[in-house]
């Protein structure tokens, strides 16, 4: 057996490969020449101090032990197994694939959108503040909104499924093995186009299907029970289907209710993205002017309550970029992405707060159980009505927005359509303006310098999860009135992220398999 060790390191002896194996060697008391592999196994940072350190928990191998196998996965031809539906690509859906072929049966994977080379051309039209294909974004085509994202993989769900089989998932298609082991791993928007990419020719050499521009345009129910989905004229049929189709497809909420499949609205949280210079982030955060070479770029997560509301940092992307999300034109939506490096000079994050069923109660005599859907479609529309042509989003420099002034200019930004100056305190629901401003106060009073003039808020991240949940029996995974139907992932409400998202898929794989037999 291996033995673990632990070692506090500076980061230039951390990131010394030769240094960190010498030491090891001098605290079992071995000589060097008998350490066949040093793996580390977990590593975090440390910068409560002044000197910032590396934690790193080390198994180290002799000779006379066996090392581990890399990674392997085994997918078995699945052509002639029983078919199961999986609408959306996305995390959710990859991984409900994934876990369907390894139990035997044939998913048929249905995603409205397209690969990811034409949707990279779709992508960068939005960019270039083109035309936004309803179908093709950074929401929807292959791989969801997960591929064009910072990739972030850490979350607090791993009791709900085998965490680390999804990353040892993730480094047998492509991702960096330091993913294993470090304690907030991320991939990169630079690298998960590929690792996608992957994941989907597994399915298909496996003998499963993955089949793009299949917009799902009805459900197949009689008697209770769903047999399949139509994709316009397309008649699609299997033994089971999933839906697996993100919190941005507003279209699949509005099938439901009309086809009189039970729907619950559920709370959610809306606000800005908010973007400073990276420099200041690690100054503030790593207690030194340059982070230097070994040091990653810094992060930080922040929650308060204020006034009896949370308000939070939500999906921080350090050495990141802020993107346009809209899936209509009609929208203003951002969000964030990072390079596997984290190389840009910006930082950004979500600056959200809660949104209550009763702050949308007012829109539930008309629209019902939809009512927090259409609470967030009319916030993204106010905020494309105070932005710019195209893709032009509202901003203002943090200072100004706590403040409650004007921004005469605007601090440069990684936004590539580009910024306006609004005053977004004027025009936001009175309860989300007080509760960023309210946050940012005291968040200037735990990090220095974070309110300052050089950072700008842009509007506005709306889509941080779902204002609306499909049920499901908490026994069969099924949806308790429809037989057949399983909700799944970050769309039914239930995951937030992309490593909750792939377990809850690969769960409700197992539950299809228990259903169908």
């Amino acid at each position: 057996m291996p033995q673990q060790i632990t070692l506090v390191l500076s980061p230039k002896q951390a990131a010394d490969v030769a240094y960190r194996t010498a030491l090891a060697a001098r605290k079992l008391g071995i000589r060097e020449d008998e350490i066949a592999l040093v793996r580390v196994v977990k590593r975090s940072i440390d910068a409560r101090q002044r000197a910032p350190k590396v934690n790193l928990s080390l198994e180290v191998y002799v000779d006379r032990e066996p090392t581990p196998a890399p990674v392997h996965f085994d997918y078995p031809d699945v052509s002639h197994g029983t078919e199961i539906i999986i609408v959306g690509s996305g995390p959710a859906g990859l991984f409900a694939a994934l876990r369907s072929i390894e139990l035997g049966y044939r998913p048929i994977l249905l995603e409205r959108g397209r690969e990811v080379s034409a949707r990279k051309v779709d992508i960068a039209r939005i960019n270039r503040n083109g035309a936004v294909d309803p179908e093709s974004n950074y929401a929807f085509g292959e791989g969801g909104a997960g591929t064009f994202s910072d990739g972030k993989l850490f979350t607090r769900s791993k009791k709900r499924g085998d965490y680390h089989r999804a990353l040892q998932a993730l480094v047998f298609h492509g991702a960096a093995p330091e993913i294993l082991y470090e304690a907030h791993p991320h991939i990169g928007t630079d690298k998960l186009p590929y690792i996608i990419v992957r994941i989907c020719r597994t399915i298909t050499d496996a003998g499963g299907s993955v089949l793009f521009e299949r917009k799902v345009t009805d459900l197949l129910l009689r008697d209770g029970r769903i047999r399949g989905v139509r994709c316009g004229d397309e008649t699609i049929e299997g033994a089971a289907v999933v839906l697996a189709t993100g919190h941005s497809a507003r279209d699949i909420y509005e099938l439901l209710h009309k086809r009189g499949v039970r729907l619950e609205a559920k709370p959610f949280a809306m606000g800005v993205r908010i973007e400073h210079p990276q420099a200041l982030i690690d100054s503030i955060q790593y207690h030194c002017a340059e982070r230097g070479e070994y040091l990653p770029a810094a992060s930080y997560s922040l929650v308060s309550q204020q006034n009896g509301r949370g308000v939070y940092s939500f999906c921080m992307c350090p050495g990141g970029f802020i993107v346009p999300a809209m899936t209509d034109a009609a929208q203003s939506v951002v969000n964030g992405m990072s390079p596997s490096g984290r190389t840009s000079p910006y930082a950004n994050s979500g600056l959200v707060t809660e949104v209550r069923l009763a702050d949308f109660e007012h829109l539930r005599p008309e629209w019902g159980e939809l009512a927090g859907l259409r609470f967030q479609q009319q916030f993204e529309e106010l905020a494309r009505r105070q932005g710019g042509d195209c893709q032009i989003a509202p901003a203002q420099r943090v200072t100004d927005f706590v403040a409650g002034r004007s921004s005469g200019t605007l601090p440069s930004t990684s936004y590539i359509p580009g910024i306006t100056p609004s005053r977004l305190d004027r025009w936001m629901p009175a309860f989300i303006a007080d509760g960023l401003r309210s946050g940012l106060k005291t968040f200037g009073q735990r990090m220095r310098g974070f309110v300052t003039d050089q950072a700008v808020v842009v509007g506005v991240e709306s889509r941080t999860s779902t204002p609306v949940r499909i049920p499901r029996d908490p026994a069969t995974l099924m949806h308790p009135e429809i037989e057949g139907l399983f909700p799944a992932g970050e769309g039914a409400g239930y995951a937030g992220g992309i490593i909750s998202a792939a377990l809850d898929g690969e769960r409700i794989a197992e539950a299809i398999a228990r259903y169908v037999g």
